[in-house]
């Protein structure tokens, strides 16, 4: 059976599985759309993830699909109060389509709010996360911190004082953050504690075999403060079933169809790639599964986002859930971290 965790200090409960939907509209349609949803509630899954600038690659003619394609089910199947839906608000960046500026000021917030409930088709969104922090630092892959303050920052106050606002509205729930640094959660903490504004409840990074960056400093962070992980990318954009080892680009892949997924297929990743599908040769375990039971094991975990683009991958990665990795597995995976660790940050 799902296990369920709570989001944050919420009361709000959540299954270990978190259904992930930014293939939709691109390598999904609304059909496929519609038959995940319908599986992975049938399988126990009451937590969806979405985002404004979904689908991925993100552009302008496909942007805000995928909330579309929730939005049209949550219509159809009448059963919104059952699940908690996540969205997200965009940092700063140079998708002009979906707004002109992205700066994380009220004004563009509470625009992001307006426009992701219309195409959601409801009145409140579960949890609304900052997709990515407005200030220079590390995400998305970026090493050797480098202060720069820049001109066009917006102070967390401002941000978190916005989304303070569309709580007491009814529009949100709560309020998560993603891709972000210990001092910023630290500080999100901070600001909720002295102005009375709402609490984040959980952290969206990347967390995988080949990137355990989030254990070096916000794991003690989830703990301590009951912020825990939502694990994204957790097989690496598929790349740990090993899939595209050896050269090989499958079809329909999203490593073979798009070219901007180069993160987890870097000569360290791909040798330490190899050596985690062998521990799961090894033992007569999937590769996938292995990834993904791997996770969903570990302590500082809200939820692990799964992502499919087809029913059979849907249902392997849902088998994940019924996986308890022996210790031998364990002991072999850090026996590979140790000689390559974080090969893909």
């Amino acid at each position: 059976p799902m296990q369920y965790r709570e989001l944050g200090r919420t009361g709000l409960k959540v299954s270990r599985i978190c259904l992930g939907t930014m293939t939709w509209g691109e390598q999904n349609s609304e059909q496929d759309a519609h038959e995940q949803l319908d599986r992975a509630v049938a399988a126990g899954v009451n937590f969806i993830d979405t985002a404004e600038m979904y689908p991925v690659p993100p552009r302008a003619k496909t942007q805000g699909r995928t909330e579309e394609h929730l939005g049209s089910w949550l219509a159809k199947r009448g059963r919104r109060d059952d699940l908690v839906i996540a969205t997200k608000v965009s940092g700063p960046s140079e998708m002009e389509w979906i707004r002109p500026d992205h700066r994380l000021d009220r004004a563009n917030i509470e625009r992001a709010v307006e426009a992701s409930l219309k195409r959601l088709q409801t009145d409140y969104i579960d949890l609304y996360q900052v997709h990515w922090p407005n200030r220079r630092t590390n995400f998305f892959g970026r090493l050797g911190y480098s202060h720069k303050p820049g001109p066009d920052e917006v102070p967390i106050e401002e941000t978190l004082g916005a989304l303070g606002d569309l709580v007491k509205q009814g529009k949100i729930r709560h309020v998560g953050v993603s891709n972000e640094t210990p001092w910023g959660v630290m500080r999100y903490l901070a600001l909720a504690d002295k102005a009375g504004l709402p609490r984040i409840v959980s952290i969206q990074n990347p967390y995988n075999l080949l990137n355990r960056t989030f254990e070096i400093g916000l794991a003690e962070v989830a703990h301590r403060e009951d912020v825990g992980l939502l694990a994204y990318s957790p097989m690496a954009f598929g790349a740990l079933s090993g899939k595209y080892l050896d050269g090989q680009r499958p079809a329909g892949a999203r490593m073979t169809l798009f070219d901007r997924f180069v993160r987890y297929t870097t000569p360290r990743g791909e040798a330490a790639t190899a050596q985690y599908v062998d521990i799961a040769r090894r033992h007569q375990l999937d590769p996938a599964q292995m990834a993904l039971a791997w996770v969903n094991s570990r302590p500082f975990l809200t939820a692990n986002i799964i992502g499919a683009t087809s029913m059979q991958q849907l249902e392997d990665n849902l088998a994940s859930e019924a996986l308890t990795l022996s210790d031998e597995v364990i002991k072999d995976i850090e026996a590979i971290h140790a000689d390559n660790p974080n090969p893909c940050p």
